[in-house]
């Protein structure tokens, strides 16, 4: 590593992280001059290059595309500079922190978990995320742990009271024995634990009372029916009537655990972290704004029962796997020279159910380890929506300005009782309290997108607040990846649509942020915000050379020309580096190919129909919306996974377009490469090498294409269907080259 950076202060405490920049970025420099040199050269061509209008019709036409296509892929790539260029390591000195503060002065967080729907996300998911974080490595009287449950169900408060009730052990074996991960399904369902230095017995009493609170949890979902408890303000179950549904039902606040009552101690006798319940209400005829609106009533509700300066949100299926998290990201907020303007840490997000050499490109390596920490270099990580620490002033639309001071000491609740505390709380939470205010636009999380995070993240640091990546070794949270091709397109779908509506609106970072960012953050912003663009030229260059190869008509150098050597060179150097980088970060060359065949896949399907959507919702004929991802998948299909087999299940538009390209390109290949050696033989091949090399590229990608449409007869093949339609598309786009 090089250019250390030490926030030391004369007469103070001392530094409590460091910045790093690697060795690599001279190389990469260089590297990328070289490919730049080849898009320059490749425009070059291609612009003293096109057929006259009176040659072949197709040729003339398809090399025009094909010149807007490469000034766009060109265009792009120098966009995606931003996220390699200005790289920043961080390390957090946790010692210090306790040395400078104690545990006394540290200062107390809310931690925010979110759930929508209990059948995606089943209540014994939601209640392990939420017993992760009750067991952070802190003093557990600064701790606030809020369940905003977007559905209203009781299954999914009485699993919270269940879960209440075994914290009392949980946290306390957490604490004695030092466990990692403190969430105890990921942690009971690891093989062998011989870092824990607990008795077998100890460890088998635990097991036993997480599987009676997971059958107790399992038979209400399972059955519909709470069972009789007793009567105790922390479970009122009487708010729960015929009436009530998950878009139908009053404000919910309870406080199931409160520290208020001595009673609410663990089985050692120390006392546990506060613990809240929430059910925002919600009515058919008013906008209830999703997972952002989720978040700003908890903004509110917290900002009477416990108001603690420091946020952590995460999602119901992002445990905590790192006990350490909220000290190294107090690490940041506290540092006294460089601290003073971090607006928020966000983590990066990984998975727990990613097997080795997964079919769908899962692991996000690359992304997080040489990516992520570039955008941190220009100042201004994104807010990705979970596993991310905020200054509550930031969410609150708080202005950053030299003369800020943060009160550290806030966080105790304007009243003691708990019932008031509630009532209070209720109030804010109630469908009609944003009505005529500037909550979603100005406060809280932005409304009117699919990605609120994102734009939010945006707007806080466009108020001046810098943002931080922190990437520790042991990784701070876990979440559960989609294990099907339907639920990964559409999820980024959602993604590709919701940046491209940023990009298109007038909070686009080089609008709203001009001035205010700087320019390396703006790009970095655009590169997710134009991926949805970007598939307008992955799809011509998936059809038109194909196409052409078919008829015979050459729209690239020939194999003996000089000109062919930038097209060769940036197709090469550009893959190589790909290849390497995954490698370094730790995933094999069967994960990368896989990577690579879903950036196909995705830029073909997912990010094509989130371009026409979002241009169509400009243009006013279509309205987004939001899908929430699935948490769950059946045996089969997991077993499917395992094994390397993709699952495409129902049919869908998207699959429509694989099957499409994919048949299209392996008759081009057969047809074509059968027409020129049958014709003309091996040399008749040199003008149209590189157009075959890409249909047989195309091709080898789409294998899993061709073994659902006609190989494999389980639930997650794709159906016959799929393959008639395909077909009949395939054969008006050989027309085309007749």
């Amino acid at each position: 590593m090089a250019g250390s950076s030490f926030s030391a202060v004369a007469g103070g405490r001392p530094p409590l992280f460091a910045t790093e920049k690697p060795k690599r970025m001279v190389a990469y420099r260089l590297y990328a001059g070289t490919i730049f040199a080849g898009i320059l050269l490749i425009w070059v061509y291609r612009a003293t290059h096109i057929p006259p209008r009176d040659s072949s019709s197709l040729g003339w036409r398809a090399s025009l595309g094909l010149l807007v296509a490469e000034v766009l892929f060109g265009l792009y790539w120098v966009l995606t500079l931003s996220v390699r260029w200005n790289p920043m390591l961080r390390t957090t000195f946790k010692d210090r922190l306790t040395e400078s503060y104690g545990e006394d002065q540290l200062p107390s967080v809310d931690i925010f978990v979110c759930t929508a729907d209990p059948a995606l996300e089943p209540p014994m998911l939601v209640i392990s995320t939420v017993l992760s974080v009750m067991a952070y490595d802190y003093p557990p009287e600064k701790l606030n742990v809020y369940l905003s449950d977007d559905a209203g169900s009781a299954a999914t408060f009485y699993a919270l009271c269940e879960a209440s009730e075994f914290a009392k052990h949980w946290i306390p074996f957490c604490k004695n024995y030092k466990v990692e991960p403190r969430s105890p399904a990921a942690y009971f369902a690891e093989a062998a634990t011989p870092h824990d230095s607990c008795s077998p017995q100890e460890l088998l009493r635990m097991k036993d009372l997480y599987r009676d609170l997971t059958d107790h949890v399992n038979s209400v979902v399972h059955s519909g029916k709470i069972p009789e408890v007793p009567e105790c303000n922390c479970r009122d179950f009487s708010v729960w009537n015929e009436t009530v549904t998950s878009e139908d039902h009053p404000s919910i606040v309870q406080i199931l655990i409160d520290r208020n009552k001595r009673k609410a101690v663990d089985v050692d006798g120390n006392v546990l972290p506060q613990l809240v319940y929430m059910a925002r209400e919600k009515r058919p005829q008013e906008k209830h704004h999703f997972k952002a609106g989720s978040l700003n009533a908890l903004i509110r509700a917290s900002s009477v029962i416990s108001n603690s300066p420091v946020i952590l949100n995460v999602d119901c299926d992002m445990y905590s796997n790192n006990s350490e998290s909220i000290r190294d990201a107090l690490c940041f907020f506290l540092d006294e020279e460089q601290g003073q303007d971090i607006g928020f840490v966000q983590y990066p997000q990984n998975f727990e159910n990613v097997v080795h050499n997964d079919i769908y490109g899962n692991p996000i390596n690359v992304v997080n380890e040489l990516d992520h920490p570039c955008l941190d270099g220009w100042g201004g990580m994104c807010y990705y929506g979970t596993g991310c620490f905020h200054r509550r002033e930031t969410l609150c639309g708080q202005i950053y300005s030299k003369d800020y001071k943060e009160d550290w000491a806030r966080g105790v609740g304007t009243a003691e009782n708990a019932d008031e505390l509630e009532r209070m709380s209720k109030a804010l939470v109630t469908c009609t309290y944003e009505h005529d205010t500037l909550w979603g636009i100005e406060k809280g999380v932005r409304y009117g997108c699919p990605l609120e995070d994102v734009i939010t993240g945006l707007q806080i640091q466009c108020r001046g607040w810098r943002s931080v990546y922190y990437n520790p070794v042991r990784k701070g949270f876990l979440g559960m990846a989609p294990t099907s091709l339907g639920q990964i397109l559409i999820q980024h779908k959602r993604w590709s649509e919701g940046f491209l509506q940023i990009s298109l609106s007038s909070y686009s970072p080089f609008i709203l942020g001009h001035g205010k960012i700087k320019l390396g953050l703006q790009m970095g912003y655009s590169v997710c915000g134009f991926w949805a663009l970007n598939s307008f030229p992955t799809f011509y260059y998936a059809i038109i050379p194909s196409l052409c190869f078919l008829g015979g008509v050459s729209v690239f150098p020939e194999i003996t020309s000089p000109w062919i050597i930038p097209f060769g060179y940036v197709a090469v150097a550009a893959y190589s580096c790909s290849l390497a980088e995954s490698l370094q970060c730790g995933d094999t060359a069967v994960e990368w190919w896989n990577a690579q065949r879903m950036w196909f896949f995705r830029r073909t399907t997912s990010y094509l129909l989130a371009a026409i959507d979002a241009i169509g919702e400009m243009l006013g004929v279509s309205e987004s919306g939001f899908d929430l991802t699935v948490k769950v998948s059946d045996s089969q299909a997991l077993e499917r996974y395992k094994k390397g087999k993709m699952e495409f299940g129902p049919i869908s538009g998207m699959f429509v377009i694989l099957s499409t390209i994919a048949l299209f390109n392996l008759v081009c290949m057969v047809v074509g490469l059968g027409r020129v050696l049958w014709i003309e033989g091996a040399e008749g091949l040199g003008p149209l090498f590189l157009q075959a090399l890409l249909c047989v590229a195309i091709v080898a990608v789409n294998a899993p294409v061709y073994e659902a449409l006609f190989f494999r007869k389980d639930s997650g093949s794709l159906p016959s269907f799929v393959t008639l339609i395909s077909l009949c598309f395939v054969s008006s786009l050989c027309l085309q080259a007749i």
